[in-house]
């Protein structure tokens, strides 16, 4: 019965099933997003803000709508009485604010390296599919822990919420070595993660609307953790670990797939992770340094730009909503522009894979670090800052074609585990720019703002020359040493122990001990 359910779905469904994977991903991505971003919006409705009476004249922006404020609260009058437990204020400091908007990054850090050992060792598919699920959970139960334990219960439960989403990116990069030729990577890469930019356009601008007129904050999270919970159903039924198991692929992908998929873990068991190796290698260190100066601008912008909108610009929280996202839809689009033409220029030989990477690198590291400086001396020009705004994060689409899968380039087989160390030590950035901005902007002024942003540009722009010195877009030696060999200065031993064992037995059955070193 189910082989003809098989055979069935087979000769209907004709969609390639490696683009069922890339749509769905897209989607894991944007909910993923949804959950992690949307408390930047709803703590600016959360807390108690300084009196308009407290304005700078030159240090901040005035307030077109603090009329309808009076002593930091909302008429009652325009609260149902229902709501009312809900509306109350919290007396959260900037420094425990940004505190709070970290607490995300301290699971996501901790679950990334499991997270791809469980992945490679157990498939992709239900890593990230359990990973999410718990995401969703947590999320929809946020208002109860808020309930329950105010910052701290905040506090935990966001950080439950990371170890969630943690397994999330190494398990797609598995997936992507498993299922993506490398012609294709950089399209696929910006289809699955670009579903990000989906998210922080659409958790914002959905937030917005939700809080908009005195909306329930609690209605942000009960939202986006139904939709991750509705998306993991279709995940569960329609995508597979790898195109060998996938019970309703066509033949003709298949074996399309087989062909010319350069992970060798599609056709084998993989050996043991070589972390001896991995810890040793140069191109994995300087892609970690990359990847920690593109996450620093990326999540300063993704935790703190609605604040900023909100504090400092004084957009109204559903014109925050909106402003936040635009920023987002230029990265989205340009994310596949950037795709496009890397795609084109490697399967032309128009340039190499490492040149590729290195140029998509510096257009999403170096030109975003201009914009945002400038966009900090805009003053309280909205117009002015939201386009700046814009293109810094237009400029961020090309981290999709670089930085993001290039663990793919460097190690197809342990993709996973790659992705893993790289995301997750990058992710590290999210524990800091929050809190570090917390710290620098008590007041809320532009050149308190003017720092933060500075700090931003530096970092940007230091890790990227590092990446364009020392980074790599080819495969590395002890991703498949079988088919590559050891280099000539490997000084540490073999990485598989069978293989060494079983040299000692057919080699040197009685008298040769000695380590074995491989040309």
């Amino acid at each position: 019965m189910l082989t003809g359910w098989r055979r069935i779905l087979n000769r209907v469904i004709f969609i390639p099933q490696r683009y069922v994977l890339g749509i769905l991903g897209l989607f894991a991505l944007a909910n993923s997003f949804t959950m992690r971003v949307c408390l930047s919006m709803t703590i600016t409705q959360m807390v108690l803000h300084p009196e308009a009476s407290e304005h700078i004249v030159g240090e901040t922006c005035p307030d077109p709508d603090w009329a309808g404020v009076v002593n930091n609260t909302i008429e009652e009058t325009t609260i149902p009485s229902f709501q009312l437990e809900r509306r109350v204020k919290y007396d959260w400091s900037e420094a425990t604010q940004g505190f709070l908007l970290s607490a995300f990054y301290y699971g996501y850090v901790a679950t990334h390296l499991p997270g791809g050992i469980l992945a490679e060792k157990f498939g992709g598919k239900w890593t990230l599919g359990i990973g999410l699920l718990c995401t969703s959970i947590a999320t929809a139960l946020t208002p109860l822990a808020v309930d329950l334990g105010g910052a701290v219960g905040l506090f935990i439960i966001r950080v439950i919420e990371g170890m969630g989403e943690g397994p999330v990116t190494p398990a797609f990069v598995l997936l992507l070595a498993r299922w993506v030729p490398p012609s294709e990577r950089s399209r696929f890469g910006a289809m699955i993660f670009g579903g990000a930019q989906i998210g922080n356009i659409f958790g914002p601008y959905m937030s917005g609307l939700f809080l908009a007129d005195n909306g329930d904050w609690a209605n942000v999270f009960y939202f986006f953790g139904g939709l991750g919970i509705i998306w993991f159903l279709f995940w569960v039924l329609l995508c597979y670990s790898t195109p060998n198991c996938h019970p309703f692929i066509s033949d003709e992908e298949k074996m399309y797939l087989n062909k010319n998929v350069t992970a060798s873990g599609l056709h084998k068991k993989l050996d043991p992770v070589p972390f001896k190796a991995i810890l040793r290698s140069p191109q994995l260190w300087v892609l970690v340094l990359a990847a920690v100066g593109h996450d620093w601008g990326y999540f300063t912008m993704i935790t703190d730009l609605p604040k900023y909108f909100s504090d400092v610009l004084k957009f109204n929280i559903k014109e925050t909503g909106l402003m936040s996202a635009l920023p987002y839809v230029a990265m989205y689009v340009c994310s596949f522009i950037f795709a496009y033409i890397c795609d084109l220029c490697i399967k032309k030989r128009w340039h190499s894979i490492t040149t590729g990477r290195k140029i998509y690198t510096t257009v999403s590291s170096s030109l975003p670090a201009l914009f945002i400086i400038l966009a900090s001396y805009s003053g309280c020009d909205r117009v002015q800052a939201v386009g700046l705004f814009i293109a810094s994060m237009a400029f961020m689409g090309g981290f999709y074609s670089s930085v993001k899968i290039n663990a793919m380039d460097i190690a197809p087989n342990y993709a996973g585990t790659c992705s893993a160390f790289v995301n997750g030590l990058a992710a590290i950035s999210g524990i800091i720019t929050p809190y570090l901005v917390g710290l620098l902007t008590p007041d809320q002024t532009i050149g308190q703002w003017r720092v933060a942003f500075w700090t931003v540009f530096a970092v940007l722009v230091a890790t990227n020359l590092v990446y364009l010195i020392w980074g790599s877009g080819e495969q590395q030696w002890w991703d498949d040493v079988d088919k590559l060999g050891y280099p000539s200065n490997w000084k540490h031993g073999p990485l598989k122990k069978r293989t060494q064992d079983l040299e000692k037995k057919v080699v040197h059955p009685k008298h040769d001990h000695s380590p074995i070193h491989h040309d």
